[in-house]
């Protein structure tokens, strides 16, 4: 098991997955890989980004996906566009970004300027180019379950959490699993992801009548709702997993200077859970990190379908 530390307090028993430790181990691999195809077959992935705007928390996660993409050894290429750019000016770059045949895969940032429909880019990105996952053929080839040719390109955060999952429990299958949160995004592909290594899966949304009593017949719960510590400790079932997916900024303590400092919670009220569940990731340090990992470990798969050469196992 990487990166599982057991917390100290004798008040707490919940063990801390710790996501940080398992994408820096990701990471490794995927850089062995990329030099493994670069000596053999001459490949060298290539990873494009695009910026649209200047939202300071997407120019922060951009500059750290293209260090983390050079650090592989991949190609890294970044595209900065105005906020003003038009969808028809977006569409333009995404098609060059689909006819180079250095860039394997395409992300383009989200959120999106107002004036351009997001899932209009997300489907014109080369399905096969798609690293986020996002495309309408790569969400159905994981719903049906493709293999081989057909397999998907899965998104990136849920595909990491998965990695968790199976890291710390070994086989899923057979357990009962709660989604809380229904985007397109995580809560959706993760259900798939859960179903297809055998779960019985729930998708838990704000309509679920007694949504606390849902989340406590879970052996594993995922928090994607993006609301902070909504997930309190006697929603858990004793033992359970816990994969909160949750980056909430509130505000913290105050400050020597007397002004509160903002800090990064959960969706999981994390010292409640702890005395109760078997495992949780952390906020920060748990999920997060995987996001980034998984997106150059689908940049390889991407880069290898593309060349006709192997995938390696991560």
């Amino acid at each position: 098991m990487i990166g599982a530390t057991t917390l100290k307090e004798e008040d707490l028993s919940a063990t801390i997955i710790d996501g940080k430790a398992f994408a820096a181990n990701l990471r490794g691999k995927i850089a062995q890989q990329v030099e493994r195809l670069k000596a053999d077959h001459g490949l060298t992935p290539g990873l494009a980004v695009v910026l649209v705007g200047e939202t300071p928390a997407s120019q922060v996660y951009v500059r750290s996906k293209g260090k983390q993409t050079v650090e592989a050894g991949m190609q890294s290429f970044e595209h900065k566009m105005p906020a003003s750019t038009s969808q028809a000016e977006l569409l333009q770059k995404v098609d060059e970004l689909n006819n180079d045949p250095a860039v394997h895969g395409i992300l383009v940032q989200l959120p999106l300027p107002d004036q351009i429909d997001e899932q209009a880019i997300i489907n014109a990105i080369d399905p096969a180019k798609d690293v986020d996952g996002f495309h309408v053929i790569n969400a159905g080839r994981l719903m049906t379950g493709g293999k081989g040719e057909a397999a998907p390109l899965v998104p990136c955060t849920p595909l990491g959490c998965l990695m968790l999952l199976k890291d710390h429990l070994g086989s899923l299958s057979g357990k009962t699993a709660v989604v809380v949160g229904r985007s397109n995004i995580v809560g959706k592909p993760m259900g798939q992801l859960l179903l297809a290594e055998s779960c019985t899966v729930t998708t838990a949304h704000s309509r679920t009548q007694d949504l606390p009593a849902v989340c406590r017949g879970a052996d594993i719960l995922v928090a994607a709702v993006g609301r902070p510590e909504m997930i309190r400790g006697d929603w858990i079932k004793p033992g359970a997993t816990v994969i909160d997916v949750g980056i909430n900024r509130v505000e913290g303590e105050p400050g020597p200077d007397g002004k509160p400092k903002g800090k990064l919670v959960g969706d999981v009220a994390t010292q409640e859970a702890m005395e109760v569940a078997g495992a949780i990731t952390p906020v920060p340090g748990g999920v997060g990190p995987m996001t980034i990992a998984c997106l150059l470990a689908n940049t390889v798969t991407a880069a290898c379908r593309q060349a006709g050469v192997s995938v390696p196992e991560v």
